[in-house]
């Protein structure tokens, strides 16, 4: 397990470092690439994005998601917390409130609006991603630095933490975590997803950096005598962050179904008056039987997110690495 995950991460690196391929051009004109042809790798890169389709339906899903997370607050017609519906359910039947006018879901199990839960819900499902994925990537950056600049024995240290974190599967990993703290809450989901990232991002940006160490322009600069730590901060760690860029949007997916996952199991945040998807859809599992759309709808939303950030991330990495391309 260590291993291929490992071995898949140094290989995203090294393409990724080595940069863009040269292109066939014309005949007789030997080969081109996008900057000789006058267009950056940047430019050339969006250029192709623009008329992938899998980016595009992947943008369209998180830009909605997005801006329903943050209008949330304003559109939801009703407070998420609020039973306002409590005539309606009876427990001894598994019934709920059906849709009706102003409540066009009908509510869950305790007289709550679903169509507002929902609503919030993507708000921490996107507050939640988010840090945790910020928090890996802060925490892999400093990580992967100090192995890829100092190597030796530093290096040795770091990537053996990190590979120990790898052998263990993301989400026993996550759980493990969550699990040590005496009360669960939204910060703790937050820390455990983001304990996780770290190890992906430190492994892909050191090995990023060692093949950016190579290349011309940074074994120049160590012949005119520059300091390393300029040579890392201004040669190396720019021209290394651009695969880890793409990768945060590839986690962000994992982030959100990671998050789901410990809320489901019950190591989110105890009150559940703010919804989240992975709450809601563990709240559910009594009901499924009678009421299967108290689980639908939230399991669907996750899924759809997910799959938004994971054809965006795969689009990039594709649009950036022509050795990817289809």
């Amino acid at each position: 397990m260590t291993s291929s995950r490992a071995a898949k991460i140094d290989r995203l690196a090294s393409v990724a470092a080595r940069g863009p391929e040269l292109e066939p051009g014309p005949e007789g004109s030997g080969s081109r690439n996008a900057t000789d042809a006058g267009v950056s790798l940047a430019a050339s890169a969006w250029r192709r994005l623009r008329r992938n389709p899998v980016f595009l339906v992947g943008a369209v899903v998180i830009g909605l998601f997005v801006l329903l997370a943050l209008l949330a607050p304003l559109i939801a017609p009703h407070d998420p917390a609020l039973r306002l519906l409590d005539d309606q359910v009876s427990r001894a039947r598994n019934e709920i409130p059906p849709p009706q006018d102003g409540h066009p879901l009908g509510g869950d199990q305790f007289g709550r609006d679903l169509f507002s839960r929902m609503l919030l819900g993507s708000q921490q499902t996107l507050l939640v991603a988010v840090l945790a994925t910020v928090i890996g990537l802060g925490g892999g950056l400093v990580l992967g630095t100090l192995a890829g600049a100092f190597g030796g024995w530093v290096d040795s240290l770091v990537m053996r933490i990190v590979d120990v974190l790898l052998s263990i599967p993301s989400l026993l990993l996550a759980v493990s975590i969550g699990a040590l703290f005496a009360d669960q809450t939204q910060f703790t989901v937050i820390l455990a997803v983001a304990i996780v990232q770290i190890p992906i991002f430190a492994r892909l940006l050191r090995g990023t950096m060692l093949s950016v160490r190579q290349s011309d322009h940074v074994l120049a600069a160590k012949a005119l005598g520059v300091k390393r730590g300029a040579i890392v901060f201004r040669h190396i760690l720019p021209n290394s962050l651009g695969p880890v860029i793409v990768q945060s949007t590839l986690v962000l997916a994992i982030a959100v179904l990671d998050a789901a996952a410990l809320s489901f199991l019950g190591l989110g945040a105890a009150d559940d008056a703010i919804p989240e998807w992975g709450q809601m859809l563990g709240n559910a599992q009594d009901y499924f039987d009678n009421q299967p759309h108290l689980a639908f709808l939230p399991a669907v939303c996750i899924i759809v997110v997910a799959l938004g950030f994971t054809l965006v991330g795969e689009s990039m990495r594709e649009a950036l690495d022509p050795r990817q391309r289809r």
